[in-house]
């Protein structure tokens, strides 16, 4: 059974930073992409950014220069290294794994981070 561990959750002043963890549990593959998605109250759940196996990431405008991703194929783990935080960026952050097999993708999800941002 998949299992999708996070970490690195928590409260930090604007201007702040936090690292966030996610490895994948219970796998003999490796997933075709991870990364993460968050929801602050009241707003659909966004992308924040993904990274493929091959390296190519793709980040939302909104973090672009501030947040960086980086992965460990041989471990199925991601990390997400948020650098001047926003209050805006208070929200529940999600780890995604994504593994394809032939034309269909698989989905997993983490249990999600609380990431508050104080002004």
């Amino acid at each position: 059974q998949v299992q999708l561990v996070e970490s690195g959750g928590g409260l930090v002043q604007a201007g702040g930073s936090l690292r966030l963890s996610c490895a994948a549990s219970g796998v003999t593959f490796s997933m075709n992409a991870m990364g993460w998605y968050r929801q602050a109250p009241g707003k659909q759940r966004e992308l924040v950014v993904v990274i493929f196996s091959g390296g190519y990431t793709n980040y939302a405008d909104f973090v672009k220069g501030r947040f960086t991703i980086s992965r460990d194929n041989a471990k199925n783990t991601v990390y997400l290294q948020m650098d001047n935080l926003k209050p805006d960026d208070t929200a529940v952050y999600s780890c995604n794994a994504r593994r394809r097999v032939g034309s269909l993708w698989y989905d997993y999800w983490g249990q999600g981070q609380q990431v508050t941002v104080s002004s």
